[in-house]
């Protein structure tokens, strides 16, 4: 399941240059629902285990040994990029949103609980072995997971955190950016529905020379996507 990209595009075509690694989801699209499941499943994929943290003290006991078998063996658990999912878990992991009764909640309460950003951000990796550009995030996982362990307050975590997708945002634009000498970039997605995050990545790549394109008359999430289709399709069948 695609998301988290970094796509080359014009209207004709588009390159995928990059995105955040592929991520267990357990469950499909209904562990969204539950995003506590999707943090299990991330710990144990990045970790090894599902570390002892707050938040599991309200997730089912059950639950767990079940998380760990469906990402070992791959029962009915696809593989993700999506960024949104990430936001999920973190979400969870923090013990903000375990259950999500709407489409965006975990991310929405991760958003809200955010202290001011004050620039610092959790470490992550950008591996470029395979030819294309993957934010590893390992490290990032094992980093807020210390933090929540040694009780660190979640708004000042979160906050951490949004820093820290606007920085990796920032780094794999530069990659491109050096690669194919192109400087502008166009944030499109659901994530740029939170604005904490739209404000750090803008300030981020427009202090980097970048040029910065957001949405301002159709919506970042898929209520933009038909128009877009038709712009496409339009051009492709070589209407003016």
């Amino acid at each position: 399941i695609w998301g988290g990209e970094f796509l080359l595009a014009d209207y004709q075509s588009y390159n995928r240059m990059g995105h955040i690694e592929y991520l267990p989801l357990p469950g499909g699209d209904a562990a969204t629902h539950k995003p506590y499941r999707i943090a299990l499943a991330y710990l144990y994929h990045l970790l090894g285990e599902i570390r002892e943290l707050p938040f599991l003290a309200s997730v089912p006991g059950g639950e767990p040994p079940v998380i760990q078998q469906m990402v070992r063996q791959g029962i009915n658990t696809p593989l993700t990029s999506s960024c949104g999912r990430l936001f999920d878990a973190i979400s969870a992991l923090l013990g903000i949103c375990l259950e999500a009764s709407y489409e965006g909640q975990a991310a929405i309460e991760l958003e809200m609980v955010a202290a001011q950003p004050n620039e610092e951000a959790y470490p992550f990796l950008v591996d470029s072995t395979s030819g294309e550009h993957l934010v590893r995030l390992r490290p990032l996982l094992e980093a807020i997971v210390q933090d929540a362990q040694s009780g660190r307050d979640p708004r000042d975590i979160s906050a951490a955190f949004h820093c820290t997708v606007a920085e990796m945002i920032l780094q794999m634009c530069q990659l491109i950016r050096d690669e194919k000498r192109i400087g502008t970039v166009a944030l499109s997605g659901g994530c740029f529905q939170n604005r904490l995050l739209l404000q750090i990545t803008v300030e981020a790549l427009k202090s980097q020379g970048f040029q910065v394109l957001v949405h301002r008359q159709v919506p970042c999430n898929d209520g933009g996507i038909s128009l877009g289709q038709a712009v496409v399709g339009s051009l492709l069948m070589g209407e003016e």
